[in-house]
């Protein structure tokens, strides 16, 4: 599946900016096997004195930009066409549960899709027990890591409420646990931390969603901004798993991958410095447009 896809993000503030540092992580990347950029150009307002772009741990694509004249808006808008290729659901050839740890143990390299790197606490996951003792109800009696995976991002799905006012981008993962209500990011944090908590290495991915959906089909939560969804390595033969919580689905050709890390510290979209005296006002659009209907 093809994909023309289209993204603003907008800062306002009410007193000029006089310089600012950002990094930038909106920019798919060609993934082996996954996904291929076929086109791609990158807007950044003001224009930027210095530009730089490489690639993170994580094999993210980074834009490092540099602004230094006052501005009271910056905007970064982002186009680009990206090739879909992913099959459906795998077949579960994962391990039983209790002989995860023996395949973790033996994995005999720190590269950034090591599981290693996704187990325990990082900068916005902290393992709480509440959250672990509700991710072992959840997936109580399956007979495989797949299906611990699959059990615990359902319940996830019917047991939380999408709100887009209940939490802010840094809310912690156990107040949106607490509430049962938030956002994908929301969703994808809780769920990543009580597979953690249950021994499974779990990671974030940001990305896009389809915006408009195929006829007769519901429009997807998330699908007018950037979403999260959680990936799992479910054992040394089947390896790296996704699942999107917010929507109860596979994650296949109607998602496109931006940015892959331990939790949103990894992947957020800009972050970075600013020289101001006061507060900012951000707007957000997407689209994303199956080639043919643009």
């Amino acid at each position: 599946m093809q994909y023309d896809i289209r993204m603003s993000v907008t800062y306002r503030y009410p007193v000029a900016a006089t310089a600012g540092r950002h990094l930038l992580r909106i920019m798919p990347s060609s993934i082996p096997g996954e996904q291929r950029l076929d086109s791609c150009r990158l807007l950044v307002e003001p224009d930027p004195v210095e530009w730089h772009q490489s690639v993170d741990f994580f094999g993210n694509r980074t834009d490092e930009v540099a602004l230094d004249s006052p501005h009271t808006e910056s905007r970064f808008e982002m186009s680009c066409r990206v090739e879909r290729m992913v099959e459906g659901q795998k077949i579960d050839i994962s391990p039983r549960p209790e002989d995860l740890p023996r395949e973790i143990a033996a994995q005999a390299t720190l590269a950034s899709e090591a599981p290693h790197h996704f187990l325990g606490n990082s900068p916005r996951i902290t393992l709480h027990p509440a959250m672990t003792t509700y991710g072992q109800k959840a997936a109580r009696g399956a007979e495989s890591v797949l299906e611990m995976f699959h059990r615990l991002g359902r319940a996830i799905n019917a047991d939380f409420t999408f709100d887009p006012t209940a939490t802010e981008v840094d809310t912690p993962a156990i107040d949106a646990f607490e509430r049962r209500e938030g956002v994908c990011q929301d969703f994808t944090h809780v769920m990543i931390s009580c597979l953690r908590g249950m021994g499974i290495p779990a990671g974030y991915v940001s990305g896009f969603l389809r915006t408009v959906p195929p006829e007769g089909q519901p429009r997807l939560e998330g699908a007018d901004a950037m979403h999260a969804w959680v990936r799992a390595w479910c054992g040394e033969r089947i390896g790296w798993v996704e699942y999107d919580p917010t929507n109860a689905l596979d994650v296949a050709n109607d998602h496109v991958v931006i940015a892959r890390g331990r939790d949103y510290s990894d992947v957020a979209p800009v972050k970075g410095v600013m020289r101001i005296a006061g507060g900012q006002q951000t707007t957000q659009s997407v689209d994303v447009i199956p080639l043919g209907e643009s």
